[in-house]
């Protein structure tokens, strides 16, 4: 089932063949529109700041930076855009190091076509995606804490200490709707849906100092 909603979508690749090919595959989807392409992290950074982007399909081999590095970049400075990695490692180490640095889905690169519009269209609506195989991997039990990003967890120890958004988005210099953002990307991680859960969460985890 394909998304409804028009999605903007940043191709990060630092092979040009690469991203003919997943813009071809891509656009062959109405609601797709590839607005931009980028071959190095600071391309891709700068496409962020000038551009309207819902999406960034992400590798994790880039120049100068990895796409894990840039992944946790992205989701400092722009958390309204969803990353979704789409990679040839198809190790468990790879796929929690980018879901930690708050990628909301991972593909092998090799997967069918219709895997990549899966994704997207599950990441777009509020889920986080996996390749088959993948999600085999990470089956095992692990703490909901860890799919959270270094930057989540310093929004979430401001949370359960009640701070206001305001207040938070004045301590971590960060604007108000980005605050609101992480709130509602720690939820949808959590699948808590109120306060007084995120403080229990929270408490529990120890993460409040």
């Amino acid at each position: 089932m394909l998304t409804q909603a028009f999605v903007h979508i940043l191709l990060v690749d630092d092979h040009p063949l690469v991203r003919d090919g997943l813009r071809a595959r891509l656009e062959t989807i109405p609601q797709f529109a590839v607005v931009a392409e980028a071959g190095s992290a600071d391309e891709a950074l700068e496409y962020a700041a000038s551009h309207t982007i819902d999406l960034a399909l992400m590798d994790i081999n880039l120049n100068g930076k990895s796409g894990i590095e840039l992944t946790g970049r992205f989701n400092a400075l722009y958390p309204e855009i969803a990353v979704l990695m789409l990679s040839m490692h198809d190790k468990a180490e790879y796929v929690m190091q980018a879901i930690q640095a708050g990628a909301r889905g991972y593909v092998l690169k090799d997967a069918p076509a219709m895997d990549i519009i899966t994704a997207i269209d599950t990441v777009m609506s509020g889920g986080i995606y996996y390749s088959a195989g993948l999600a085999r991997q990470l089956a095992r039990p692990m703490s909901p804490a860890l799919l959270l990003t270094p930057r989540e967890r310093e929004v979430l120890q401001r949370i359960a200490t009640g701070k206001s958004n305001k207040h938070i988005a004045r301590e971590l210099d960060l604007s108000v709707r980005t605050i609101e953002t992480h709130r509602l990307n720690i939820k949808r991680k959590l699948g808590i849906e109120g306060q007084a859960d995120l403080i229990r969460f929270a408490l529990e985890q120890t993460l409040v100092k």
